[in-house]
Protein backbone atom coordinates (compact mmCIF):
# COMPACT_ATOMS: atom_id res chain seq x y z
CA UNK A 1 0.00 0.00 0.00
CA UNK A 2 1.34 3.86 -0.62
CA UNK A 3 0.24 6.69 1.40
CA UNK A 4 1.23 10.15 0.06
CA UNK A 5 0.69 13.52 2.45
CA UNK A 6 -0.02 16.42 -0.31
CA UNK A 7 0.48 19.47 1.44
CA UNK A 8 -0.18 22.79 0.65
CA UNK A 9 2.02 25.43 2.84
CA UNK A 10 -0.40 28.08 1.76
CA UNK A 11 -3.69 27.24 3.38
CA UNK A 12 -2.15 24.33 5.89
CA UNK A 13 -4.44 21.87 4.15
CA UNK A 14 -3.71 18.10 3.27
CA UNK A 15 -5.12 15.58 1.10
CA UNK A 16 -3.73 12.38 0.12
CA UNK A 17 -3.16 9.70 -2.48
CA UNK A 18 -3.73 6.02 -1.62
CA UNK A 19 -2.45 3.36 -3.77
CA UNK A 20 -2.75 -0.13 -4.28
CA UNK A 21 0.46 -1.24 -5.88
CA UNK A 22 -0.55 -4.51 -6.61
CA UNK A 23 -4.05 -3.31 -8.84
CA UNK A 24 -2.13 -0.32 -9.64
CA UNK A 25 -5.36 1.83 -8.85
CA UNK A 26 -5.66 4.82 -6.22
CA UNK A 27 -7.70 7.04 -4.57
CA UNK A 28 -7.33 10.96 -3.70
CA UNK A 29 -8.99 12.45 -0.59
CA UNK A 30 -9.56 16.00 0.16
CA UNK A 31 -7.71 17.56 -3.42
CA UNK A 32 -7.10 20.80 -3.95
CA UNK A 33 -8.47 22.32 -7.74
CA UNK A 34 -5.04 22.53 -9.03
CA UNK A 35 -4.71 19.07 -9.70
CA UNK A 36 -1.41 18.19 -11.46
CA UNK A 37 0.18 16.62 -8.54
CA UNK A 38 -2.06 14.10 -7.88
CA UNK A 39 -1.94 13.00 -12.01
CA UNK A 40 1.78 13.03 -11.60
CA UNK A 41 1.95 10.64 -8.18
CA UNK A 42 -0.67 8.38 -10.19
CA UNK A 43 1.61 8.35 -13.26
CA UNK A 44 5.42 8.21 -11.08
CA UNK A 45 3.82 5.32 -9.57
CA UNK A 46 1.94 3.49 -13.07
CA UNK A 47 -1.61 3.61 -11.23
CA UNK A 48 -4.91 5.10 -12.58
CA UNK A 49 -6.83 7.04 -10.15
CA UNK A 50 -10.55 5.49 -9.49
CA UNK A 51 -12.06 7.36 -7.05
CA UNK A 52 -11.94 10.70 -5.36
CA UNK A 53 -13.58 11.74 -2.22
CA UNK A 54 -12.99 14.27 0.40
CA UNK A 55 -13.93 14.47 4.70
CA UNK A 56 -16.68 16.99 4.51
CA UNK A 57 -17.51 20.38 2.97
CA UNK A 58 -14.61 22.92 3.31
CA UNK A 59 -14.98 26.03 4.38
CA UNK A 60 -11.00 27.07 4.18
CA UNK A 61 -10.66 25.66 0.19
CA UNK A 62 -12.25 25.06 -2.62
CA UNK A 63 -12.53 21.27 -3.46
CA UNK A 64 -10.59 19.71 -6.00
CA UNK A 65 -12.93 16.63 -6.01
CA UNK A 66 -15.44 17.42 -8.66
CA UNK A 67 -11.85 18.43 -11.01
CA UNK A 68 -10.00 15.24 -10.30
CA UNK A 69 -13.24 12.76 -10.70
CA UNK A 70 -13.87 14.73 -14.21
CA UNK A 71 -10.39 15.00 -15.52
CA UNK A 72 -9.57 11.19 -14.25
CA UNK A 73 -13.05 9.15 -15.29
CA UNK A 74 -13.13 8.42 -11.28
CA UNK A 75 -15.88 7.72 -9.56
CA UNK A 76 -16.49 10.64 -6.81
CA UNK A 77 -17.74 10.13 -3.25
CA UNK A 78 -19.47 12.68 -0.97
CA UNK A 79 -20.77 11.73 2.55
CA UNK A 80 -24.54 11.66 2.55
CA UNK A 81 -24.43 12.14 6.63
CA UNK A 82 -25.56 14.86 8.57
CA UNK A 83 -29.44 15.73 7.63
CA UNK A 84 -31.06 17.41 4.58
CA UNK A 85 -29.36 20.39 5.40
CA UNK A 86 -26.32 19.43 4.81
CA UNK A 87 -26.25 17.48 1.20
CA UNK A 88 -24.14 18.07 -1.22
CA UNK A 89 -26.11 19.73 -4.40
CA UNK A 90 -24.24 18.10 -7.13
CA UNK A 91 -24.29 14.44 -8.67
CA UNK A 92 -21.78 11.77 -6.91
CA UNK A 93 -22.09 8.51 -4.76
CA UNK A 94 -23.30 9.18 -0.94
CA UNK A 95 -21.18 7.39 1.92
CA UNK A 96 -22.83 6.51 5.12
CA UNK A 97 -21.41 5.36 8.49
CA UNK A 98 -19.85 2.21 7.69
CA UNK A 99 -19.59 2.41 3.76
CA UNK A 100 -16.65 1.26 1.78
CA UNK A 101 -14.42 2.09 -0.92
CA UNK A 102 -12.11 -1.23 -2.15
CA UNK A 103 -8.85 -1.03 -4.53
CA UNK A 104 -7.52 -3.81 -4.64
CA UNK A 105 -6.79 -5.50 -1.20
CA UNK A 106 -6.77 -2.02 0.54
CA UNK A 107 -10.32 -1.45 2.01
CA UNK A 108 -11.01 2.97 3.25
CA UNK A 109 -14.56 2.48 5.21
CA UNK A 110 -16.40 5.87 6.13
CA UNK A 111 -17.07 6.75 9.83
CA UNK A 112 -19.14 9.51 10.89
CA UNK A 113 -17.53 11.95 12.62
CA UNK A 114 -19.79 15.10 13.46
CA UNK A 115 -18.70 17.82 15.56
CA UNK A 116 -16.05 20.45 13.16
CA UNK A 117 -19.82 19.85 10.59
CA UNK A 118 -22.64 17.99 10.90
CA UNK A 119 -21.62 15.63 7.70
CA UNK A 120 -17.83 14.90 8.45
CA UNK A 121 -16.50 11.03 7.54
CA UNK A 122 -13.14 10.03 8.92
CA UNK A 123 -11.68 7.38 6.41
CA UNK A 124 -10.31 4.24 8.29
CA UNK A 125 -7.75 2.64 6.05
CA UNK A 126 -7.10 -1.31 6.16
CA UNK A 127 -4.66 -2.56 4.33
CA UNK A 128 -5.49 -6.31 3.76
CA UNK A 129 -2.11 -7.34 2.19
CA UNK A 130 -0.90 -7.43 5.76
CA UNK A 131 -4.15 -7.48 7.98
CA UNK A 132 -7.61 -7.20 8.39
CA UNK A 133 -7.25 -4.62 11.25
CA UNK A 134 -7.28 -0.61 10.48
CA UNK A 135 -4.13 0.81 10.71
CA UNK A 136 -4.61 4.21 9.46
CA UNK A 137 -7.27 7.35 10.07
CA UNK A 138 -8.14 9.97 7.80
CA UNK A 139 -9.52 12.36 10.18
CA UNK A 140 -9.94 15.61 8.29
CA UNK A 141 -10.70 18.01 10.01
CA UNK A 142 -12.24 16.19 13.18
CA UNK A 143 -9.11 15.33 14.94
CA UNK A 144 -5.61 17.22 14.57
CA UNK A 145 -1.91 16.19 15.77
CA UNK A 146 -2.69 18.11 19.16
CA UNK A 147 -6.49 19.83 18.46
CA UNK A 148 -9.35 19.25 17.18
CA UNK A 149 -11.46 21.07 14.37
CA UNK A 150 -13.45 24.25 15.43
CA UNK A 151 -17.53 23.83 15.72
CA UNK A 152 -17.65 27.19 15.49
CA UNK A 153 -17.05 28.01 11.95
CA UNK A 154 -20.91 27.30 11.25
CA UNK A 155 -21.66 30.69 13.18
CA UNK A 156 -18.55 32.39 11.52
CA UNK A 157 -18.66 31.29 8.26
CA UNK A 158 -21.85 29.74 7.35
CA UNK A 159 -24.74 32.06 8.66
CA UNK A 160 -25.65 29.74 11.51
CA UNK A 161 -26.41 30.97 14.90
CA UNK A 162 -25.18 29.01 17.91
CA UNK A 163 -24.62 25.76 16.39
CA UNK A 164 -21.35 25.71 17.89
CA UNK A 165 -22.81 24.36 21.05
CA UNK A 166 -24.35 21.78 19.54
CA UNK A 167 -21.03 20.98 17.42
CA UNK A 168 -19.30 20.64 20.63
CA UNK A 169 -21.61 17.94 21.99
CA UNK A 170 -21.60 16.06 18.71
CA UNK A 171 -17.55 16.28 18.92
CA UNK A 172 -17.76 15.09 22.26
CA UNK A 173 -19.46 12.06 21.59
CA UNK A 174 -17.36 11.52 18.22
CA UNK A 175 -14.34 11.27 20.36
CA UNK A 176 -15.73 9.27 22.79
CA UNK A 177 -17.80 6.52 20.26
CA UNK A 178 -15.55 6.43 17.65
CA UNK A 179 -12.00 8.29 18.00
CA UNK A 180 -11.75 6.63 21.24
CA UNK A 181 -12.83 3.20 20.31
CA UNK A 182 -10.05 2.12 17.79
CA UNK A 183 -7.08 0.63 18.46
CA UNK A 184 -4.01 2.78 19.88
CA UNK A 185 -1.74 1.95 16.75
CA UNK A 186 -3.95 3.75 14.59
CA UNK A 187 -1.95 6.24 12.66
CA UNK A 188 -3.82 9.81 12.35
CA UNK A 189 -3.82 12.24 9.17
CA UNK A 190 -5.15 15.07 9.80
CA UNK A 191 -6.27 17.12 6.98
CA UNK A 192 -4.26 20.27 8.29
CA UNK A 193 -1.33 21.19 9.83
CA UNK A 194 0.04 23.98 11.69
CA UNK A 195 -1.17 27.77 10.93
CA UNK A 196 -4.88 26.63 9.91
CA UNK A 197 -7.41 28.89 10.89
CA UNK A 198 -10.00 25.14 11.29
CA UNK A 199 -8.66 24.87 14.92
CA UNK A 200 -6.49 27.01 17.36
CA UNK A 201 -3.64 24.72 18.47
CA UNK A 202 -2.65 22.65 15.66
CA UNK A 203 0.34 20.62 16.04
CA UNK A 204 3.24 21.07 13.38
CA UNK A 205 3.87 17.55 12.78
CA UNK A 206 2.27 15.94 10.10
CA UNK A 207 0.59 12.73 12.12
CA UNK A 208 -0.22 11.57 15.18
CA UNK A 209 -1.59 8.50 16.77
CA UNK A 210 -4.94 7.52 18.84
CA UNK A 211 -2.73 6.33 21.44
CA UNK A 212 -0.74 9.32 21.52
CA UNK A 213 -3.74 11.40 21.48
CA UNK A 214 -5.66 9.09 24.17
CA UNK A 215 -2.95 10.30 26.78
CA UNK A 216 -1.64 13.43 25.83
CA UNK A 217 -4.07 15.77 24.01
CA UNK A 218 -5.49 18.53 25.77
CA UNK A 219 -9.04 17.15 25.51
CA UNK A 220 -7.89 13.51 26.98
CA UNK A 221 -8.63 14.71 30.79
CA UNK A 222 -12.27 15.88 29.95
CA UNK A 223 -13.01 12.24 28.06
CA UNK A 224 -11.70 10.44 30.64
CA UNK A 225 -13.67 12.20 33.34
CA UNK A 226 -16.97 12.70 30.73
CA UNK A 227 -16.97 15.97 32.14
CA UNK A 228 -18.95 17.48 28.55
CA UNK A 229 -19.55 21.15 29.80
CA UNK A 230 -15.66 21.37 30.94
CA UNK A 231 -14.84 19.72 27.38
CA UNK A 232 -16.56 22.57 25.26
CA UNK A 233 -15.96 25.84 27.35
CA UNK A 234 -12.44 24.83 26.68
CA UNK A 235 -13.00 24.22 23.17
CA UNK A 236 -15.00 27.21 22.38
CA UNK A 237 -12.70 29.45 24.47
CA UNK A 238 -10.28 31.71 22.25
CA UNK A 239 -10.65 30.13 18.60
CA UNK A 240 -9.15 32.78 15.76
CA UNK A 241 -10.85 34.59 14.03
CA UNK A 242 -12.65 33.40 10.62
CA UNK A 243 -12.02 34.83 7.12
CA UNK A 244 -14.72 36.00 5.46
CA UNK A 245 -13.77 34.19 2.56
CA UNK A 246 -15.32 31.11 4.25
CA UNK A 247 -18.85 31.69 3.68
CA UNK A 248 -18.14 31.56 0.09
CA UNK A 249 -16.43 28.27 0.38
CA UNK A 250 -18.74 26.70 2.22
CA UNK A 251 -21.92 27.85 -0.37
CA UNK A 252 -19.41 26.53 -3.67
CA UNK A 253 -18.17 23.29 -1.97
CA UNK A 254 -21.43 22.49 -1.36
CA UNK A 255 -23.17 23.30 -4.14
CA UNK A 256 -20.12 22.15 -6.38
CA UNK A 257 -16.68 23.82 -7.47
CA UNK A 258 -16.67 25.14 -11.44
CA UNK A 259 -14.96 23.07 -13.30
CA UNK A 260 -11.58 24.12 -15.01
CA UNK A 261 -11.03 22.09 -16.89
CA UNK A 262 -7.34 22.41 -19.24
CA UNK A 263 -5.97 25.62 -18.50
CA UNK A 264 -4.26 27.35 -21.25
CA UNK A 265 -0.42 28.85 -20.31
CA UNK A 266 -1.00 32.61 -19.35
CA UNK A 267 0.41 34.82 -21.68
CA UNK A 268 2.40 38.02 -21.26
CA UNK A 269 0.63 41.24 -21.53
CA UNK A 270 1.54 44.20 -23.33
CA UNK A 271 2.00 47.82 -20.91
CA UNK A 272 -0.24 49.55 -23.62
CA UNK A 273 -2.83 46.55 -23.35
CA UNK A 274 -2.75 46.54 -19.40
CA UNK A 275 -3.23 50.74 -19.34
CA UNK A 276 -5.96 50.07 -22.11
CA UNK A 277 -7.86 47.71 -19.66
CA UNK A 278 -6.96 49.67 -16.41
CA UNK A 279 -8.24 52.64 -17.97
CA UNK A 280 -11.59 50.94 -18.99
CA UNK A 281 -11.52 49.12 -15.43
CA UNK A 282 -11.59 46.26 -17.15
CA UNK A 283 -8.55 45.01 -14.98
CA UNK A 284 -7.24 44.73 -11.62
CA UNK A 285 -3.57 45.00 -11.46
CA UNK A 286 -1.97 42.97 -8.43
CA UNK A 287 1.60 43.47 -6.98
CA UNK A 288 2.96 40.59 -6.18
CA UNK A 289 5.90 41.82 -4.48
CA UNK A 290 6.71 42.54 -1.09
CA UNK A 291 5.17 45.37 0.67
CA UNK A 292 8.45 46.77 1.19
CA UNK A 293 9.10 46.97 -2.60
CA UNK A 294 5.19 48.20 -2.98
CA UNK A 295 5.91 51.10 -0.77
CA UNK A 296 8.91 52.48 -3.84
CA UNK A 297 6.28 52.72 -6.09
CA UNK A 298 3.18 50.19 -7.55
CA UNK A 299 0.18 50.63 -10.22
CA UNK A 300 -1.83 53.10 -8.97
CA UNK A 301 -4.87 50.94 -7.63
CA UNK A 302 -3.40 48.21 -7.46
CA UNK A 303 -3.94 45.02 -5.05
CA UNK A 304 -1.00 43.72 -3.19
CA UNK A 305 -0.79 40.10 -2.55
CA UNK A 306 2.41 38.78 -2.08
CA UNK A 307 3.96 35.78 -3.75
CA UNK A 308 5.39 33.57 -1.70
CA UNK A 309 3.83 30.79 0.91
CA UNK A 310 0.98 32.52 1.62
CA UNK A 311 -0.47 33.65 -2.06
CA UNK A 312 -4.02 32.03 -1.52
CA UNK A 313 -4.37 33.32 1.62
CA UNK A 314 -3.88 36.89 1.04
CA UNK A 315 -5.34 36.93 -2.44
CA UNK A 316 -9.05 35.48 -0.71
CA UNK A 317 -8.57 38.16 1.54
CA UNK A 318 -7.97 40.96 -1.14
CA UNK A 319 -10.58 40.01 -4.23
CA UNK A 320 -14.15 38.86 -3.33
CA UNK A 321 -14.65 36.92 -6.96
CA UNK A 322 -18.33 37.11 -6.06
CA UNK A 323 -18.70 40.54 -6.78
CA UNK A 324 -15.54 41.59 -9.00
CA UNK A 325 -15.67 40.04 -11.98
CA UNK A 326 -12.49 42.02 -13.59
CA UNK A 327 -9.86 39.93 -14.78
CA UNK A 328 -6.61 39.80 -12.71
CA UNK A 329 -3.00 41.15 -14.43
CA UNK A 330 -0.11 39.45 -12.05
CA UNK A 331 3.16 40.40 -11.89
CA UNK A 332 5.21 38.11 -12.50
CA UNK A 333 8.87 37.23 -12.80
CA UNK A 334 8.22 35.09 -15.71
CA UNK A 335 4.73 32.68 -17.19
CA UNK A 336 6.09 29.57 -14.25
CA UNK A 337 5.72 32.05 -11.64
CA UNK A 338 2.28 33.63 -13.12
CA UNK A 339 1.03 30.42 -13.61
CA UNK A 340 2.10 29.34 -10.16
CA UNK A 341 0.68 31.61 -8.47
CA UNK A 342 -2.97 31.24 -10.56
CA UNK A 343 -2.69 27.92 -9.30
CA UNK A 344 -2.59 29.39 -5.61
CA UNK A 345 -5.40 31.69 -6.72
CA UNK A 346 -7.78 28.80 -8.08
CA UNK A 347 -7.65 27.13 -4.48
CA UNK A 348 -9.73 29.86 -3.14
CA UNK A 349 -11.88 30.39 -5.99
CA UNK A 350 -10.39 32.94 -7.88
CA UNK A 351 -10.13 31.65 -11.55
CA UNK A 352 -10.08 35.05 -13.55
CA UNK A 353 -6.49 35.68 -14.54
CA UNK A 354 -6.25 37.46 -17.78
CA UNK A 355 -2.46 37.60 -17.91
CA UNK A 356 1.14 38.90 -16.63
CA UNK A 357 3.65 41.31 -16.87
CA UNK A 358 7.15 41.39 -16.10
CA UNK A 359 7.64 44.33 -14.82
CA UNK A 360 6.13 47.87 -13.78
CA UNK A 361 7.29 50.10 -17.20
CA UNK A 362 5.13 51.81 -19.08
CA UNK A 363 2.11 51.77 -16.39
CA UNK A 364 1.08 54.75 -14.47
CA UNK A 365 2.96 54.13 -11.04
CA UNK A 366 2.36 56.13 -8.11
CA UNK A 367 3.95 55.48 -3.74
CA UNK A 368 1.61 54.55 -1.63
CA UNK A 369 1.20 57.07 1.34
CA UNK A 370 2.66 55.71 4.35
CA UNK A 371 3.42 57.75 8.16
CA UNK A 372 6.19 57.25 10.72
CA UNK A 373 5.65 56.06 14.26
CA UNK A 374 6.65 59.11 15.84
CA UNK A 375 4.41 60.84 13.45
CA UNK A 376 1.05 59.47 13.51
CA UNK A 377 0.29 61.03 16.54
CA UNK A 378 -0.08 64.21 14.73
CA UNK A 379 -1.92 62.99 11.48
CA UNK A 380 -5.32 63.77 11.07
CA UNK A 381 -7.20 60.65 10.46
CA UNK A 382 -10.39 59.01 11.01
CA UNK A 383 -9.30 55.63 12.34
CA UNK A 384 -6.49 53.87 13.38
CA UNK A 385 -7.27 49.65 12.01
CA UNK A 386 -5.82 46.90 13.44
CA UNK A 387 -6.20 44.29 10.97
CA UNK A 388 -4.38 41.69 12.70
CA UNK A 389 -6.40 38.67 14.67
CA UNK A 390 -8.55 39.41 17.94
CA UNK A 391 -6.22 37.75 20.22
CA UNK A 392 -3.12 40.14 18.74
CA UNK A 393 -5.02 43.19 19.76
CA UNK A 394 -6.24 42.25 23.22
CA UNK A 395 -2.34 41.40 23.71
CA UNK A 396 -1.44 44.65 23.19
CA UNK A 397 -2.53 47.47 20.85
CA UNK A 398 -2.01 51.12 19.89
CA UNK A 399 -4.50 53.20 21.90
CA UNK A 400 -7.15 54.29 20.18
CA UNK A 401 -7.44 51.73 17.11
CA UNK A 402 -10.21 50.00 16.27
CA UNK A 403 -9.59 46.04 14.80
CA UNK A 404 -11.15 44.00 12.21
CA UNK A 405 -8.75 41.29 11.18
CA UNK A 406 -7.42 41.45 7.43
CA UNK A 407 -9.49 38.60 6.25
CA UNK A 408 -12.66 40.40 7.09
CA UNK A 409 -11.79 44.07 5.73
CA UNK A 410 -13.56 43.62 2.44
CA UNK A 411 -17.01 42.17 3.69
CA UNK A 412 -17.50 44.89 6.66
CA UNK A 413 -17.06 47.93 4.95
CA UNK A 414 -20.01 49.26 7.02
CA UNK A 415 -17.64 48.99 10.29
CA UNK A 416 -15.54 51.67 7.94
CA UNK A 417 -15.57 56.30 8.02
CA UNK A 418 -17.18 56.65 4.26
CA UNK A 419 -14.80 60.14 4.60
CA UNK A 420 -11.15 60.79 5.84
CA UNK A 421 -8.09 59.17 6.43
CA UNK A 422 -7.88 55.50 7.23
CA UNK A 423 -4.65 54.48 9.06
CA UNK A 424 -3.78 50.52 8.81
CA UNK A 425 -1.30 48.97 10.64
CA UNK A 426 -0.34 44.50 11.43
CA UNK A 427 2.79 43.43 13.51
CA UNK A 428 5.09 43.82 10.60
CA UNK A 429 3.65 45.45 7.82
CA UNK A 430 2.76 42.26 5.20
CA UNK A 431 -0.92 41.97 6.39
CA UNK A 432 -1.45 45.96 6.93
CA UNK A 433 -0.29 46.26 3.11
CA UNK A 434 -2.13 43.85 1.61
CA UNK A 435 -5.17 44.98 3.65
CA UNK A 436 -4.60 48.63 2.97
CA UNK A 437 -3.66 48.17 -0.94
CA UNK A 438 -7.37 46.02 -1.40
CA UNK A 439 -9.17 49.28 0.36
CA UNK A 440 -7.38 51.56 -2.03
CA UNK A 441 -8.68 49.57 -4.72
CA UNK A 442 -12.25 50.25 -2.99
CA UNK A 443 -11.40 53.86 -3.16
CA UNK A 444 -10.52 54.63 0.49
CA UNK A 445 -7.80 56.73 1.77
CA UNK A 446 -5.29 54.82 3.22
CA UNK A 447 -1.97 55.39 4.77
CA UNK A 448 0.36 52.53 6.47
CA UNK A 449 1.96 52.70 9.47
CA UNK A 450 5.76 52.39 8.46
CA UNK A 451 6.98 49.25 10.59
CA UNK A 452 3.30 48.70 11.81
CA UNK A 453 2.69 47.51 15.54
CA UNK A 454 6.68 46.63 15.85
CA UNK A 455 7.92 49.90 15.38
CA UNK A 456 5.31 51.65 17.02
CA UNK A 457 5.91 49.35 20.41
CA UNK A 458 9.92 49.52 20.28
CA UNK A 459 9.39 53.78 19.86
CA UNK A 460 6.75 53.85 23.10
Amino acid sequence: MLIERIYDEDLAQASYFIGCQRQGEAVVVDPRRDIGVYQAMAAANGMRIVAVTETHIHADYLSGSRELAAATGAALYVSGEGGVDWQYGFTAERLYDGSTITIGNITVKALHTPGHTPEHLSFLITDGAFTDQPGYLLSGDFVFAGDLGRPDLLDEAAGGVDTRFAGAKHLFASLRDVFLSLPDHVQVHPGHGSGSACGKALGAVPSTTVGYERLYAWWGPYLAADDEQGFIDELLDGQPDAHAYFARMKKENREGPALLGSRAPLQELSAADVVRGLDANELTFVDTRPNTAVHEGTVAGALNIPAGKSTASFGSWAVDPARDLRPLVLLASDQEQAHDLWDHLVRVGIDRVAGYVTGLEGLPTSVPRTVAPEDLASLERALLLDVRAKGEHAAGHIPGSQQLSGGRVLWNLDQLPTEGTIVTYCQSGVRSSVAANALRHEGYDVVELEGSYAAWAAAN
